[in-house]
């Protein structure tokens, strides 16, 4: 890795945060009050071209790694859009890379255009209620017939359901009794969402609420062959570079957001007169603002190596864990000080940290919960038994 300035790296963050720049605090309270999505921030992004950093140029993408797209979130999260304002586009990043890696050419060369021009909004379909964490207890079915697969199911936190167009669908396509390894059996389809038998439901919660996140019941939906992504029962390998590549975005978005909190705590130390003199001058106030900036520039150089490694197509799953880890509890962090340094100010709705403190709470638990990357570091780093 070189650490030396990268201008091209420059060029992107100036770029995205004059796009961001004309989206203000008030705008982003707003749409998540009134769980509006920010579809003129989305157009916005798209005529920068920004919808497809990570598609390759021959289908109408900038062709960039997950180390631009990391550099694109962060910006947009720590210009104060923070998670609502990520989640416009984080999915068509991450979630285009099974498609990118497997998909025939003839899907790629049919979706991908329309997701790198912003014409197509593509959601993830993986959480089931009852599986959970437990990937290979996924119930949702697809039964082929003839040139169809037929798909019963449902899924849970489906984020951007009422936007997309499409979802990438993990079913089982095999018993699971009927299977040498529990993650066989197992298949990504890409299945259409706006037909009568996907039922979609928005999930009422605490925070990002601009873009919702969904319960979708699927009821003998038909999902052609050819939209099937890689091979039949294969599917979880398909996803493994994109759940990587969501836990490095997720952490630089919690990253940009601990950033944003930081930004408005610091002013607001300097400016705030108690005692008649600035808080910040109050070790009590310094040196957790001290240690949060810390947390978020070891955060940074974890998702930084994440990002080398996958982008070079190197094994990523502890770095890209770590990097997810790492990210969470920093950027929660220094949103919790920054409540913290604002006092009573902290849970105002118009001083706006107490939005970003809900919204990087959500990296904590998803897409992966912490306890899980404990589990994988654990396990297959240190060689520790497996305890689930």
């Amino acid at each position: 890795m070189d650490f030396t300035p990268n201008e091209e790296h420059r060029l992107i963050r100036d770029a995205v945060r004059k796009i961001c720049s004309d989206f203000t605090d008030e705008y982003w309270a707003k749409c998540d009050k009134e769980h509006k999505f920010p579809w003129e921030f989305h157009k916005a992004l798209v005529a920068g071209g920004w919808a497809g950093v990570a598609i390759p140029e021959e289908y109408g993408g900038a062709g960039l790694g997950i180390t631009e797209a990391a550099i694109v979130l962060e910006e947009i999260a720590v210009s104060g859009a923070a998670f609502n304002g990520c989640s416009v586009v984080h999915g068509g990043i991450f979630g285009m890379e099974p498609l990118v890696r497997f998909g025939s050419d003839e899907l790629k060369q049919r979706i991908l255009p329309r997701v790198a021009s912003g014409e197509m909004h593509i959601a993830f379909g993986v959480t089931e209620p009852n599986a959970g964490v437990d990937t290979s207890k996924i119930i949702t079915r697809a039964r082929r017939e003839g040139d169809y697969y037929i798909v019963n199911g449902a899924k849970v936190w489906t984020s951007k359901a009422l936007e997309s167009d499409k979802v990438l669908l993990l079913v089982r396509t095999k018993p699971v009794e009927e299977c040498r390894n529990r993650m066989d059996g197992i298949s990504l389809l890409l299945a259409d969402l706006q037909v009568p038998e996907v039922t979609i439901t928005p999930i009422d919660k605490g925070g990002r609420n601009a873009v919702a996140s969904c319960e979708t019941v699927y009821e003998n939906l038909k999902v052609p062959v050819g939209d099937l992504v890689g091979k039949e029962n294969e599917g979880f390998k398909c996803l493994l570079p994109g759940l990587n590549a969501e836990r490095i975005l997720v952490a630089a978005e919690s990253v940009g957001t601990g950033r944003a909190a930081l930004n408005k705590a610091v002013a607001y130390a300097k400016e705030r007169i108690v005692f008649d003199r600035p808080i910040g001058k109050n070790q009590a106030i310094a040196h957790p603002l001290a240690k949060a900036y810390s947390q978020l520039k070891v955060a940074s150089l974890a998702i930084q190596e994440a990002c080398w490694r996958i982008d070079n197509n190197m094994s990523c799953g502890e770095e890209a864990n770590i990097a997810k880890y790492l990210g969470a509890e920093a950027g929660f962090y220094a949103a919790d000080r920054a409540m913290q340094t604002l006092g009573g100010y902290g849970i105002a709705e118009e001083y706006g940290v107490c939005r970003y403190w809900r919204e990087v709470r959500i990296a904590q638990l998803g897409p992966v919960p912490q306890e899980m990357i404990l589990n994988y570091i654990s396990e297959h780093t240190l060689g520790l038994p497996r305890s689930y």
